[in-house]
């Protein structure tokens, strides 16, 4: 699987639309500072046909450590469920080798392969608001990457 940074998708959007890269960089972190802020203060994002940011609040829980057999208390939190729109739920369904779904403006279509796809995304919230990010596949595999 292959890791597409923030950096390759700006100079992707500034190619594809002939901005200058300076100018995409900043419109793209703008975007996602914006997305955090409102995350922070509790709100629902929703992008029609790509999915929905939803914070949700964690319950105490004891958990335990699996070397020591310890209980140990974890704290309640926050974190952000995201859930998948149809456009990127189609584009998942139908990247297992078959064409891409067409896309009515000039978009291009979302590739990737089935394995790639996630249809749960959490984001830890922590005291910084970025904090940690968790997929969960269908086997409930867990990956763990840091977020910016």
């Amino acid at each position: 699987m292959k890791t597409i940074t923030k950096k390759i998708l700006i100079d992707r959007i500034a190619e594809s639309t002939g901005m200058k890269r300076v100018a995409v960089k900043q419109v793209v972190q703008e975007f996602l500072d914006e997305v955090i802020v409102e995350l922070g203060d509790g709100n629902r994002l929703e992008f029609r046909d790509f999915g929905v940011f939803e914070v949700k609040n964690r319950a105490p829980r004891i958990a335990q450590n699996p070397k020591t057999l310890e209980r140990v208390p974890v704290p309640a939190k926050r974190t952000v469920k995201f859930k998948v729109g149809r456009r990127m739920r189609e584009a998942m369904d139908t990247s297992d080798g078959q064409s891409t779904p067409q896309v009515a403006d000039s978009t291009p279509p979302i590739t990737a392969t089935a394995a790639q796809a996630e249809s749960k995304i959490h984001v830890e919230m922590g005291p910084g608001i970025a904090g940690t990010i968790r997929s969960e596949s269908s086997t409930h595999e867990h990956e763990t990457l840091n977020a910016r």
